[in-house]
């Protein structure tokens, strides 16, 4: 499969901008937002330790939201490109148990695989355009 090589990096190249881009433009912002909540929290000398401690907690809560719906979106994109993947490499299997020969299955499972990567890549678009607006809402 060094032929899909290059084709899965490119996909990871993809995922890593999408979620550099989403950092940049709305966790940080969510970071920042939560830092300041937490030190107004820390502020309030009026407030026991307990009620700083649950101010503190209800600040980093849209944070953590945000970070569980980016990591819960990641997981299931991976979950698909792996279960194509290994609907590739059953294929592939069947194909060499009836008989096919190596070098053509070999060309059927990098075939295979760039499939599934094209098909994932181009699900990325509109994976990014949901996450932003989930992103977006928890923000709020």
């Amino acid at each position: 499969m060094a032929g899909a090589e290059p084709q899965q990096r490119r996909l990871q190249a993809a995922v890593d901008g999408m979620v550099q881009g989403l950092e940049r433009e709305q966790i940080r912002q969510m970071q920042a937002k939560m830092f300041k909540c937490s030190a107004d929290c820390c502020e309030n000398g009026n407030a026991s330790m307990e009620e700083v401690h649950q101010c503190i907690e209800r600040c980093h809560t849209p944070l953590a939201k945000a970070q569980a719906v980016l990591t819960g979106e990641l997981e299931r994109f991976q979950n698909r490109l792996q279960r194509c993947m290994m609907d590739c490499n059953d294929k592939a299997r069947d194909a060499f148990d009836s008989g096919v020969k190596e070098q053509d299955v070999k060309y059927k499972v990098e075939s295979c695989v760039t499939k599934c990567v094209d098909d994932h890549a181009y699900l990325i678009p509109s994976m990014t355009k949901n996450l932003k607006e989930s992103l977006a809402s928890i923000a709020k």
